[in-house]
């Protein structure tokens, strides 16, 4: 079975691996190239976008794919889309290997947004010493809000331009999963007052939520766009059943 995965995800690299000996797969890994240094992968990788939903059609086509599992970030709201109306064009099955987001839990302070540029106006007016992780693509929504000393976290450094409009900054190169203990080390390091971040769902980064919760931070967090209507599984298993079902169809 040929198969295509879009991935750049914890998931999808989990994916990876569970296809990597079995010989009745011939499976491709797609990533979008937004980080200059992706971990290894197990199959064979491709890099860089398709040309829209017409682009991607075509390459399912030219490549004679018969399954095509949505595993890239919950927030990757286009690629999602332009995923499901080309398995829709090619008459290729499709699955979304999902995360779900993360739940309010007691003692959480959340204030919910729906995009960057809410989440920057949502830290008020005061200057404030911030946590921001939303990675490097979203800093410049917080340029109406320089007066604050933000701590951001990304994988690969942002824009010099960006980072001009954020004066008050401190750079972490860091890459996921963080633990407990370090996240609480780092917030009463830097004396975070405030976390501001994605509900990116899984276990990667959710550490940051406990450890703003024990120390009764207030959160920022952007909620995840709205996915296409496809089918959904929660784990390497799901994707798994969902072959054997195409293969038995």
């Amino acid at each position: 079975m040929r198969i295509l995965v879009l991935g750049g995800t914890t998931e999808a690299s989990r994916l990876a691996k569970a296809l990597a000996d079995r010989p009745d797969v011939e499976a491709t890994l797609s990533l979008a190239g937004r980080t200059e240094a992706p971990a290894a992968q197990p199959i064979p990788t491709r890099t860089g976008g398709f040309g829209g939903v017409e682009g991607l059609a075509t390459w399912l086509r030219e490549h004679r794919i018969e399954a095509l599992v949505d595993a890239t970030h919950p927030f990757a709201a286009q690629i999602s889309r332009n995923a499901a109306e080309a398995a829709q064009a090619t008459d290729t099955p499709i699955v979304a290997f999902v995360r779900p987001a993360w739940a309010r839990a007691t003692g959480d302070d959340w204030r919910e947004v729906a995009t960057l540029d809410e989440a920057a106006r949502a830290i008020g007016a005061t200057p404030r010493r911030v946590l921001l992780t939303t990675g490097r693509l979203g800093l410049s929504s917080f340029a109406v809000a320089p007066q604050h000393h933000y701590v951001i976290r990304t994988i690969d450094p942002p824009e010099a331009e960006v980072l001009a409009a954020l004066p008050d900054h401190v750079m972490l190169y860091e890459r996921g999963p963080f633990d407990l203990e370090s996240e609480r080390a780092l917030m009463a390091r830097e004396r975070i007052e405030v976390v501001v971040t994605k509900n990116s769902g899984g276990t990667a980064t959710y550490a940051k939520i406990v450890a703003a919760r024990e120390l009764g931070l207030p959160v920022v967090i952007q909620q995840p766009p709205t996915r296409p209507e496809v089918p959904e599984v929660a784990d390497v298993a799901g994707v798994l059943a969902f072959f054997e079902a195409q293969r038995k169809g």
